[in-house]
């Protein structure tokens, strides 16, 4: 998506499965008529990706059938320690995009593992939940998503939390049509949109045992925005200066008891 988006100069990848690395090297460069990109590069070390602008992070333990989020934890934060100081120090200009989960929780261990601003260290965040939420309203009234406006805040997954009273179709806040939209006396059942979003990762998962696609094409979205500096509104995982102390205290918490774990 990336590359089909003319987003970079120079694309480097990086993964500790040598074999795998070559393979998808050359499976891109294979395609190399088909985009504009003149440059890939490849390799274990972190030099490969020396200078870069923007590093997007997806290493991490895969979700399996029946695992949360949360469950990839322990196992995530001892790869972002392996992984983030060789970057920083290659990179050091360089803003960092996570993507592997849990997705909030990983942002800010990176963010303190890396040492850079807070406003360098960004998560995916709630990007595709919002996206599959426009894709369900859209599937619902048989409009297409680009129409509907709406948006899933809070933490990726599980207990993020659709803003109902900024969904509208059009200009048309559907809430000045269905003041109950989202509640749990909607006749219509709008509530059962939000479940399908936070079950939408799992059912995948259980049919082709991972998501690659949609998060893809968000992680591009993101990358876009960031790379041509669009100005576009995205709900993504950062550190916010009005965050209460008792928050920012169970991540601090929660980082160094993993790290000595």
């Amino acid at each position: 998506s990336i590359l089909l988006k003319d987003l970079a100069d120079e694309l480097a990848l990086i993964d500790a499965d040598a074999d795998k690395l070559k393979g998808e090297t050359l499976d891109l460069l294979h395609g190399s008529l088909f985009f504009n990109t003149p440059k890939i590069v490849s390799g274990k070390d972190y030099s490969v990706s020396a200078n870069s602008k923007l590093v997007i992070i997806t290493a991490g333990a895969r979700q399996k059938v029946g695992e949360s989020r949360l469950d990839l934890v322990q196992r995530n934060v001892v790869i972002m320690k392996s992984i983030v100081p060789g970057i920083v120090q290659n990179s050091p200009d360089c803003k960092i995009l996570i993507v592997s989960n849990p997705v909030d929780i990983l942002t800010y261990v990176v963010w303190k593992i890396s040492g850079l601003p807070a406003t360098r260290v960004i998560g995916s965040g709630c990007n595709l939940d919002s996206a599959r939420f426009r894709y369900l309203i859209g599937e619902k009234l048989g409009v297409h998503p680009v129409s509907c406006h709406g948006y899933v805040l809070g933490e990726h997954g599980d207990s993020s939390v659709p803003l109902w009273s900024g969904v509208n179709v059009a200009g048309v806040p559907l809430k000045s049509l269905n003041p109950a939209l989202g509640t749990d006396s909607d006749q219509e059942q709008w509530k059962k949109i939000h479940n399908q979003v936070v079950e939408s990762a799992y059912e995948v998962i259980k049919l082709k045992g991972y998501t690659s696609w949609a998060i893809g094409l968000s992680v591009a979205n993101l990358a876009e925005s960031i790379m041509k500096n669009l100005r576009r509104v995205h709900p993504i995982s950062t550190m916010i200066k009005v965050m209460g102390l008792q928050r920012h205290m169970y991540f601090t918490d929660l980082f160094l008891g993993l790290a000595k774990s």
